[in-house]
């Protein structure tokens, strides 16, 4: 494995194994996707800071919060990453306030919103919702069964694109129309969002998105068909070469499988596969050389991937408690 993407792995194990610790309580899969932005953004996780940031989220948001429940621990370490975390959460909590003039509130949108506070000004809260809310509304238009508040966080990171409203739905129907036959059709809507963040023929990007698919599990890797596959999209949107990529995503996989956590009891193996390319495109993303516009697209398409972890990771969180409140 080279140099910099070993490095990247270690650095996740290590972080993985603090908030473990100091968070022994949450949701394994949430503490993975924590650890994995974490690596992403060369930080490492730091115990002290983060139940600064933990006491920061108590102190300043009510019990019934939307920074809270599933996605506290995204919050506090996104938070944590942050040269100021008090600046950071008062910004996040003033662009919700913005958003829910457009969107319900709900843990999605209190995300997106922390996400938001490294991409815009106060002052353009507003433009920035209202645009999300017209992008939302022509999706749910589209798809009233699939549209829910998850994707309140990719209408939200669309509202950047240059192209106009029609032009990104468009779009989006097209590569909705090429994955649906491949992927749930959840997953299918979530990959049209995330492909249509960058500019490309429609029809290309969903090739690059199955060549991968394809060719991992050709390799005896199923990647999942679900939630997770939008990771794999903003994956593909970065460029590579795609057999590359694949053999890098095979070797971590392959360390991964190594590491404590990964076993037949903990993490599946469909997860971890999930984890593997969120590392690797951490590591391509990192040396990025590329042009503004280039840059600007590849940081919009690493953000899509670790929101689309988290997005499953909520929903898949909210399912079981609500099985576990049924059976009782």
């Amino acid at each position: 494995m080279k140099a910099s993407l070993n490095a990247i792995c270690e650095s996740f194990i290590a972080s993985r194994d603090t908030i473990k610790k100091d968070f022994m309580w949450d949701n394994g899969y949430i503490i993975h996707v924590c650890a994995a932005s974490l690596a992403a953004k060369g930080v490492a996780a730091d115990s002290e800071k983060m139940a600064e940031c933990k006491k920061l989220v108590n102190d300043k948001t009510g019990v019934f919060s939307n920074f809270r429940g599933n996605v506290k621990l995204p919050v506090i370490t996104y938070l944590a990453a942050s040269e100021n975390p008090e600046e950071k959460l008062d910004k996040a909590k003033k662009i919700y306030d913005v958003m829910k003039n457009f969107f319900f509130g709900s843990e999605y949108l209190a995300y997106v919103s922390l996400v938001l506070t490294d991409m815009i000004d106060l002052d353009r809260a507003e433009e920035i919702g209202a645009r999300s809310m017209r992008i939302y509304d022509m999706m749910r238009k589209k798809h009233p069964f699939l549209t829910g508040s998850e994707d309140s966080v990719f209408a939200a990171l669309l509202a950047f694109s240059e192209k106009s409203d029609e032009q990104l739905i468009e779009n989006m129907e097209r590569v909705y129309t090429n994955l649906n036959r491949k992927f749930e059709s959840n997953a299918a809507q979530s990959v049209s969002h995330v492909l249509s963040l960058t500019d490309g023929n429609a029809d290309a990007k969903c090739k690059r998105v199955e060549f991968l698919w394809d060719s991992l599990k050709n390799a005896g890797r199923k990647y999942s068909k679900y939630y997770e596959v939008a990771a794999l999209a903003a994956f593909s949107l970065n460029e590579f070469d795609l057999s590359e990529a694949v053999d890098d995503i095979l070797e971590v996989d392959k360390f991964l499988e190594q590491q404590k956590g990964y076993g037949v009891f903990s993490i599946d193996k469909g997860t971890r596969l999930m984890h593997a390319v969120m590392l690797v495109s951490a590591d391509y993303t990192g040396g990025s050389t590329a042009s503004s516009t280039a840059a600007v697209a590849t940081t919009l398409a690493m953000v899509a991937a670790q929101q689309a972890a988290m997005c499953a990771v909520i929903a898949a969180s909210a399912a079981s408690t609500a099985a576990a409140s049924s059976s009782n």
